[in-house]
Formats: structure tokens, sequence, C-alpha cells
């Protein structure tokens, strides 16, 4: 039997839920449970949840705040937080659990690749796979050396659920980079790693923003956070649905 709660944190997802539903019910093998953390939707994206069957919770908007009351809510032993726009493959929990068995990893995720209805954006890909590394290697060199890697939502992050309340979990009042938190948190106990697996990844920012746009802000938002400037980084980050 699984031992994965998966939780999705979700805000006015109605356009993604659908296609992310028809993934998860191909998963091979199933979760343990499927959580949906709902910020105050005002479309049909608790509906759309409560539809598949999937447990729907609500608090206030705020990732941070959603991934940490999904996490609490869960039953499983290992949690992951999967954003509704992002596709896992078929053998994702299978995944999950066999990484997790090595006890030296303490958080792990996929290798995104983003990607729209008509194209995939290599350029934007490769360098959310860079970051992986350069972002902790120039802002927490100390912890770079121990294993310490940074991860995002993208990525679909995953953990065992007695290790992040230890750690306390995200920042609740963390709109934007509350995973790169987590993982400098969480390398206390192991290697925070991308295992080679992927994940797909909706484009809607780059379509929305430009490529060079898009990498700009994320560049930008990226140096803000490691130079400490932690405070309401969400307005240069702003809400694309």
């Amino acid at each position: 039997m699984s031992r994965t709660t998966i939780v999705i944190p979700m805000l006015n997802e109605e356009r993604a839920l659908p296609r992310l539903a028809e993934h998860l019910a191909k998963l091979d093998p199933q979760p343990m449970e499927v959580v949906a953390v709902d910020g105050g939707s005002t479309d049909r994206s608790v509906e759309l949840a409560q539809a598949q069957g999937w447990r729907v919770i609500e608090t206030e908007a705020g990732r941070g705040r959603q991934i940490n009351a999904g996490v609490e809510a869960a039953a499983g032993e290992y949690v992951v937080v999967l954003h509704a726009d992002t596709v896992p493959p078929m053998h994702f929990i299978a995944a999950i659990e066999e990484t997790l068995a090595d006890e030296r990893i303490s958080l792990a995720g996929f290798r995104p690749i983003l990607r729209g209805p008509d194209k995939t954006r290599w350029g934007t890909t490769l360098h959310n796979w860079a970051k992986t590394w350069y972002a902790p290697l120039l802002f927490r060199p100390h912890l770079f050396v121990r294993g310490c890697r940074l991860l995002f939502g993208d990525h679909a992050m995953f953990f065992r659920r007695a290790q992040f309340l230890d750690c306390g979990g995200c920042d609740p009042e963390a709109k934007v980079m509350e995973e790169a938190d987590l993982c400098i948190r969480m390398t206390r106990f192991g290697r925070v790693k991308m295992i080679a697996d992927r994940v797909e990844t909706s484009d809607r920012r780059i379509a929305e923003w430009g490529s060079f746009k898009a990498n700009w802000i994320y560049l930008k938002v990226g140096f803000l956070w490691g130079l400490g400037a932690k405070k309401r980084l969400e307005r240069y980050y702003p809400d694309v649905r």
C-alpha cells in the first residue's frame, strides 16, 4: 500500500485541474490520498477537486500557509507538493517512495520540463535545472557542500512528513520562495536532491510575460531572496491563471 499523500495547493485553478485529475487517475501505484488545499478560490476549483474524491481543506491564501496545512492534514508518511499546473509521470509514487527509502535524502524533487500547447520552453527549462545548483552555491555555500540544493514548486518536491513538521515547515507568511527556505531547513536531516525523473509544468507564466521577462523575474526574485530581502517578494511575481 502507498505511503504517500499528494498535497495540491490551489487558488483559482479551474482550468488546470481537469488535466491534472486525468493524469492522477492513471498513476500506478496510486497515492494513499490526495489533499487539495484551497486558498479562497472564486471559481470551480473546490467543486472540481471534490468531484474527484480528493479531500479538500480550506485556509487563507499563501503557498507557505497552504502547504503547511496540507502536510499537517496528511495521513501519509511521505508527502509530495504538486502544483495544479504540473503533470506527473505514471510512476510518480514509486519514484517518490524509492527515493525516500534512502535515509540520507531528506527532500527531493523531479526534473521539470516547461511545456505549452505547442512548444517546449527549453531555455527556461535549462535555467530551472541550473539554478538548483548555482543558487545555493552562491548564497549558501556552507550548506551546498553538505548537499543542499534549491528546488521550487514546479519540481514537485517531496519529503518525510515527520521531518517537515520537525523543522517547522514553510514560512506561513511566504507567498514566493517558500520552497527555497524549506530546502535550507531540511538540509539538517540530509541531502536535497533533484532526481532524473521528469514532470511537465505549464509554461503559462512565460506565455504571459515572454521568455526574457520571465527569466529576468526569476533571477530578480532569487537574488533578492538570496540577499535576505524576503519581505513582499510576491510584488515582483504576479499571479498568472
